[in-house]
């Protein structure tokens, strides 16, 4: 079956259907992913820490910015595994290095998310 780029959606249709298939991919994610499922976790905790600080409003953005940050990292990693498999199970250098690529992005998501709890907790 081939992709036919002339029948997409248009418009507000086009707005729906992309907002389905983002939340039939998150749904994926949250069902398949035990990284994407942690980084939800760390969503919630963060949530919840950021209460119990009694945290500013530009704390509140800084920190779910940065969770959200490696979410987005994670997501693309996962493309990018889900990409690599589909062309080839086969061992190869560059697959490997698309599959480490991908999860130096998660690493430094996470260093950043590291970082501004630091200055979040600093700031009391």
């Amino acid at each position: 079956m081939r992709f036919d780029n002339t029948k997409k959606p248009k418009g507000f249709k086009r707005i729906v259907f992309a907002l389905r298939h983002s939340l039939r991919a998150l749904s994926w994610l949250i069902k398949n992913e035990s990284a994407f499922k942690q980084e939800v976790t760390l969503l919630l905790v963060s949530l919840v820490a950021l209460g119990v600080l009694q945290a500013g409003i530009y704390q509140w953005i800084a920190v779910i910015g940065a969770t959200l940050f490696v979410m987005f990292a994670e997501i693309l990693n996962t493309a990018i595994e889900v990409i690599v498999d589909r062309v080839g199970l086969d061992i190869h250098p560059l697959s490997g290095r698309a599959k480490d690529l991908g999860s130096a992005a998660v690493l430094v998501a996470l260093i950043i998310y590291a970082l501004v709890w630091v200055a979040v907790i600093t700031a009391f």
